[in-house]
């Protein structure tokens, strides 16, 4: 059978469709409503059948509705569908912000790892020129990453083209984010060229426009940007002078602030760092904002920012804490102490609003990643810290304690013999039994975390075996005993310690508890929460199940259900569902969730064959939500094969402008320079409950919702 040259499937997880006015380069990850104004505070709705969870001993001061009702989300017609909310938030039916497919939704990119599958080894045809349509066809073995060649020669003039001919927002955002996510050339003298081409749209009259190019040159990554982004973030005259205004707008201010996390987090250049942080520290210590979006893009991105360790014994005198925060990885980390903790925030209570310290706990436990080496005595004094948050009785807010609750998954080990990660292990079964009703939900991921994570070799200690099956039998527990939701979130977490386990060399899950995973999957009869035991199957990589869950995938109706069906397929490389995921693919032209949900499983099985119908969508299709379902599908995976058949569609002005922007985010996706999406640094593992505009919105214009 000869080879299609338009071959190839692509995939974004996008987990509701969006409202009309979001633009092509929308749609990326779930909508959560941000924060009523300060003293609004709606009322939940009523409560669905079934008890519901105790509440814990934190303030009662939730930043969005506080709802325990499913709801079934239609999809709307943009590229991702906006949560509906009360009050502030929207009209119409509550979406409950504790279902276990809105963490999934934010953090399912690392274990999808889409792009690594698909630029493995396969057979294919070889030259650039007949990729491009152009030559003859020679089957060799390479890889289905996109080549420099067809990048630089081919798609950057394409982009470049559309920035100098086109006016139409969704053309010129679309080839923004996509010219910064492709990146330069290397150069000897390492200016960036694609600086100087971004820059002069940050003077664009159009907001949309202005505020992309800024993060794009944070995506872009390059150190000359610097200077630049710190001035838009300060709003200082010289921003003030190039943009043409009176003052810097505050969602330009915010995506600058963003963008300097995101150079700061990829460069090499400790002092530029140090420089970032520095101005990052500034804005947090200022008074409050009319929004506070600017200090908690300062906060998460000084998270990722991460200096040079200092070892906890080195006690260099600095003259304030201001300048111990630019210092060294421990100054930061000793700022940020300081920043969180409840002790110091009436003092402070101008310039640190707890929606701000929600997301002091994250920026910790990054900043505590495997790079942090030598810092152990400090990671133990945030840990104490942590779980004084979420202590009994505690009088730390809400938003906070489920930071805390998060964050204590990325830094809590299965040590032996320490009463720290002892206390910690115990906090958390507490919680997931008592614990207000997110923190409990929260808790069980974090516990499957941890159960999966050996002590760090270095330190010479022995993993407590005993604790490590006490947390995985207590996941099974919640699993078969549970109430509400929680099963669910017990048998996604239990897929989540499985899939660690099998990272870490350390074996697959144990049976008992992948036997109580396969019986609640294979007697489930509830759509939501079958969903998320098929998922955490399909993490398990448990063939064994297989042939159950494609009955599943038959069986139920509910497009998002039967979504994750598919998913849970191809995460276990199930090779005979190819064929019906492919029907189901062809089948979902006007169903955008469903067929998003089937590009990606289709994606991991490796099929090739229905590229050339997805581009004929992509062509054809006349809602957003389509729209964008089909371009993240040609993107993500990052397949050669569909560049040629973008480039055209791009260039095809008998063709909507939005459909020709999707075409420039799709191109963007297929040669990204990294391996998941650049976003996906600020998503994964964060609470999204603790949200603002320019962090994700139901509107698609946040920092999360740029595909």
């Amino acid at each position: 059978m000869k080879h299609n040259p338009i071959g190839g499937i692509a995939i974004l997880i996008i987990c509701l469709s969006s409202t009309p006015d979001a633009g092509a380069h929308g749609g990326n990850y779930c909508k959560i409503p941000p924060p009523a104004p300060e003293g609004h505070r709606p009322s939940a709705p009523p409560t669905s059948s079934g008890p519901s969870s105790p509440t814990g001993p934190g303030k009662s001061t939730p930043s969005g509705p506080q709802l325990n009702t499913p709801t079934t989300h239609p999809a709307g017609p943009g590229p991702t569908s906006a949560l509906p909310g009360p009050g502030p938030y929207g009209a119409g039916a509550y979406q409950d912000l504790t279902a276990w497919s809105l963490w999934w939704g934010f953090n399912s990119k690392s274990y999808l790892n889409l792009k690594s599958r698909i630029h493995s080894t396969h057979t294919i045809s070889g030259s650039d020129d007949w990729i491009l349509g152009t030559g003859s066809e020679n089957r060799t073995k390479g890889t289905l990453k996109p080549s420099q060649k067809q990048v630089r020669e081919f798609v950057v003039p394409a982009l470049l083209k559309v920035l100098d001919e086109e006016r139409g927002n969704d053309l010129i955002t679309g080839a923004l984010i996509a010219l910064a996510k492709i990146g330069d050339s290397h150069s000897d003298s390492g200016s960036s060229d694609f600086q100087k081409v971004i820059s002069p749209f940050l003077m664009n009259s159009n907001q949309e426009i202005s505020e992309t190019a800024a993060i794009a040159l944070g995506i872009l990554a390059s150190d000359a940007s610097v200077p630049l982004l710190t001035q838009m973030m300060n709003d200082e005259q010289a921003a003030r002078t190039l943009l043409g205004k009176t003052e810097v707008p505050f969602r330009t201010r915010a995506f600058a602030a963003y963008g300097l996390g995101l150079i700061g987090h990829a460069t090499n250049d400790n002092g530029l760092r140090k420089q970032i942080a520095a101005s990052l520290v500034q804005i947090l210590g200022s008074f409050t904002f009319a929004q506070r979006d600017l200090k908690v893009a300062a906060m998460i991105s000084f998270g990722l920012t991460p200096l040079d360790p200092v070892a906890s014994d080195n006690k260099a005198k600095m003259p304030d804490i201001e300048s111990l925060a630019s210092s060294s990885r421990e100054g930061q980390l000793m700022y940020l102490l300081g920043y969180y903790t409840e002790a110091n925030s009436r003092k402070h209570e101008r310039t640190r609003h707890h929606g701000v310290r929600a997301h002091a706990p994250t920026a910790m436990a990054r900043l505590l990643s495997d790079r942090a080496g030598g810092l152990h005595a400090t990671r133990t004094r945030v840990i104490e810290k942590l779980l004084e948050g979420v202590a009994p009785h505690s009088k730390y807010d809400n938003e906070i304690q489920r930071s805390c609750v998060l964050a204590l998954g990325q830094l809590v080990d299965a040590r032996g013999a320490d009463p720290i990660h002892t206390l910690a292990h115990d906090t958390l079964r507490r919680i997931s039994a008592t614990g207000e009703h997110q923190n409990q939900r929260f808790a069980l991921i974090s516990m499957a975390q941890i159960a999966a994570r050996p002590a760090p070799a270095s330190l010479g200690l022995s993993d407590r075996v005993g604790e490590r099956s006490s947390l995985r039998k207590a996941l099974v527990s919640h699993l078969s005993q549970a109430k509400g939701d929680q099963p669910a979130w017990a048998g996604l977490a239990l897929g989540v310690h499985a899939r660690a386990l099998v990272a870490g060399g350390q074996g697959p899950l144990d049976m008992d508890a992948l036997n109580a995973l396969r019986m609640a999957a294979g007697n489930s009869k509830n759509p939501a929460r079958a969903g998320a035991y098929m998922l955490g199957l399909g993490l398990c990589e448990d063939q064994d199940s297989a042939k159950m869950i494609l009955g599943k995938l038959e069986s139920f109706r509910a497009d998002e259900t039967r979504g994750h069906c598919a998913i849970a397929l191809g995460l276990m490389n199930y090779t005979p569902a190819i064929e019906p995921i492919s029907r189901i693919l062809a089948e979902s032209e006007y169903r955008p969730n469903l067929l998003k949900q089937a590009a990606v499983a289709l994606g991991l099985l490796g099929d090739r064959e229905m590229v050339g119908r997805l581009l004929e969508m992509l062509s054809n299709a006349k809602s957003l939500s389509s729209q964008a379902a089909v371009a993240s599908a040609l993107g993500t995976i990052g397949d050669r094969y569909s560049i040629y058949g973008l480039i055209n569609m791009l260039h095809d002005k008998s063709k909507t402008q939005t459909s020709r922007g999707f075409a420039a985010v799709a191109l963007g996706i297929v040669c990204d320079k990294e391996l998941h999406p650049w976003n996906s640094k600020i998503g994964t593992n964060i609470n999204y409950r603790s949200s603002t505009r320019t962090l994700t919105n139901p509107e698609s214009t946040g920092i999360l919702d740029i595909l």
